[in-house]
């Protein structure tokens, strides 16, 4: 059958990849795709109704949601009152990311341990509380943010100001309008991606983002600068005890509530000294972590896709290599600020490493950058260390104007092993 990915960037780089692997799969289109995906539409995520006609005309017979905003907003709801059968959690379950104060509520009745928390509508009490709650302070937006809707506050003057510019001067719109204000944990972090068909939950191989833009974690926070799978923190006690105490209490909380959640699960933890923690949830795949996720995936992802879709995941065995991944992205100089687009991309031999296209397009017959986060370049390998060093030896092969990438992806996880 074919198949329609919606979403253009690394993340559905990944997924039309892994995808396209699939002995069931024909064409795989990508809507509006980039650069590197040869079936690219040039069709919004947020535009429904042309996304519907489109797989009516193309008799599309399977459709993958990748971003958060269309999940957000219904559009596995509305592709599946159209007839299309859609991998992603319809809107009410999309809520569990959508709504940090729902996510936090959720948690809190069904005792899923978290960070303890506070969620303010009023500013004035917003203010008097960040004058006199323990410091760090975690400040998360409530709604969808771009993955820039968290400041961690050192200081009681940085946690004002964070508060004002979110619910006074609306730096992020009506998403932080309500504001989470939480604890701050600490540990090593952890990102679980994981199948559910609202019943079953399968995790798959645990992963390590890298979030800020500078290396040794400094800068500001960016949609991701790479990650690295299996994660060593997370050892095979860590996993039976999120199991236990996180993952399938969460599948549980989500079907006691009334919105079952099919779909790809998210689960970003903290390993702290009194176990682990949940730190957010996201209703999709992770990006970067899919880019190291699903190049370890060994069995059909379309196949494991319909299962969650028909709530027979049970009945599947998802299997995972015991190989390591490692994935660089390459960015715009002055990325997550402001950068420069239209600069040709130039690769050469990259040794079986992985091309996962983001911010590019093509033009007249050349590669051009055409967002902040251009391309994740990912290696596997039998250990982590080989993932990491092939990783960077293929990156070096991908050039252009103003490129920029972390250094260190991978250099903590090492640590851990």
């Amino acid at each position: 059958m074919d198949v329609l990915v919606v979403g253009g960037g690394g993340r559905e780089s990944a997924l039309c990849w892994a995808l396209k692997r699939s002995k069931d799969v024909g064409r795989v289109y990508c809507a509006p795709g980039n650069g590197g995906i040869e079936e690219s539409v040039p069709i919004g995520v947020m535009d429904f109704p042309a996304l519907v006609d489109f797989a009516r005309s193309h008799q599309i017979g399977f459709v993958v949601v990748g971003p958060d905003n269309p999940l957000a907003s219904g559009l596995v709801d509305v592709m599946e009152d159209a007839g299309f059968p859609c991998f992603g959690p319809d809107r009410k379950a999309a809520r569990i990311e959508a709504s940090k104060a729902f996510a936090k509520n959720l948690m809190w009745k069904y005792h899923i341990p978290t960070a303890s928390y506070e969620i303010f509508t009023d500013l004035p009490k917003a203010l008097a509380y960040v004058q006199k709650a323990p410091l760090p302070l975690v400040i998360k937006a409530d709604g969808l943010a771009l993955g820039k809707g968290v400041v961690i506050a050192q200081s009681r003057e940085g946690a004002e100001q964070a508060v004002r510019r979110a619910m006074e001067d609306g730096a992020f719109g009506e998403s932080g309008k309500t504001l989470v204000i939480e604890e701050f944990l600490t540990g090593p972090e952890v990102s679980v991606l994981s199948f559910t068909d609202g019943k079953t939950i399968v995790p798959m191989v645990s992963s390590m983002d890298h979030k800020r833009v500078g290396d040794g974690d400094v800068g500001p926070n960016t949609g991701g600068m790479g990650a690295v799978a299996p994660n060593p923190w997370y050892t095979p006690q860590v996993a039976d005890q999120a199991m236990r105490t996180i993952f399938l209490p969460t599948v549980e909380a989500m079907r006691s509530e009334g919105c079952p959640f099919k779909g790809c699960l998210y689960f970003g933890l903290m390993l702290t000294p009194d176990g682990p923690k949940v730190i957010e949830y996201n209703c999709r795949f992770g990006d970067p972590e899919a880019q190291v996720v699903l190049p370890l995936l060994e069995s059909d992802l379309l196949s494991v896709m319909e299962k969650v879709r028909s709530g027979s995941l049970k009945s599947k065995d998802v299997r995972f290599s015991t190989q390591a991944a490692c994935s660089v992205v390459l960015c715009s100089g002055g990325y997550p600020g402001s950068y420069q687009v239209g600069r040709e991309i130039t690769i050469g031999e990259t040794d079986g490493a992985l091309l996962f296209h983001a911010g590019t397009k093509k033009v007249g017959g050349k590669l051009l950058t055409s967002g902040g986060r251009v391309m994740d370049v990912t290696a596997t390998a039998p250990t982590l260390r080989e993932a990491i060093t092939a990783a960077y030896r293929a990156a070096e092969k991908v050039s252009f104007e103003g490129r920029y990438l972390r250094q260190d992806i991978g250099r903590r996880a090492l640590l851990g092993e």
